[in-house]
């Protein structure tokens, strides 16, 4: 059972990052055809700076999120970590996967409330008379958070039992991608 649950969050946190990658493209794609349509035609593409902001920006910001986490790649500062060996490692890293945890719960609760408001009052900016509603956009980030806290729950459980390094033989948290660890 815990075989499957790693490698569903291994896929599904590589989905995300990997439609946050194809947000980079649709961005670049987006962004083009408003210097192009400005510059040759005289005709900018409406809302493309509230579209960035909104849509392409918090895509590949926040849905990577739960894959850096897995991958053990967040910004850490090490400077006493390297200090603990054996026991005082593995409860520095319960601590710090529980702390993580706790963080990005409180994030995708908060956010969740915020998602909910905006989406019941429908909100939306207005673009060269074009309104463009920006409340799908709110839901993005309690969705990351959630993902994120999964999976720093996860990690937490597997420091706990002493198995993060080697979860019944499915890759889960290091760089080596879909291959099984021994």
């Amino acid at each position: 059972m815990r075989p499957r649950i790693l490698t569903l969050l291994r896929h599904l946190t590589n989905a995300l990052a990997l439609i946050a990658a194809a947000g980079v493209l649709a961005m670049l794609l987006h962004v083009t055809a408003d210097i192009v349509g400005r510059q040759v035609f005289g005709r900018p593409v409406p809302a493309t700076v509230e579209i960035v902001s909104r849509y392409y920006m918090v895509l590949i910001a926040f849905l990577p999120l739960a894959w850096t986490e897995r991958r053990g790649e967040m910004i850490a500062v090490d400077v006493f970590a390297s200090l603990f060996k054996g026991r005082w490692g593995r409860i520095n890293m319960a601590v710090v996967n529980l702390l993580s945890f706790a963080a990005f719960s409180f994030l995708a609760y908060t956010t969740w409330f915020a998602a909910m408001r905006e989406f019941g009052s429908g909100s939306f900016v207005l673009s060269l008379s074009v309104a463009v509603p920006v409340w799908p956009g709110y839901f993005v980030l309690p969705l990351a958070f959630a993902l994120a806290s999964l999976v720093s729950a996860l990690k937490l459980y597997l420091c706990l039992t002493g198995t993060e390094d080697s979860a019944d033989g499915v890759a889960f948290s290091e760089h080596g991608e879909g291959s099984a660890s021994s």
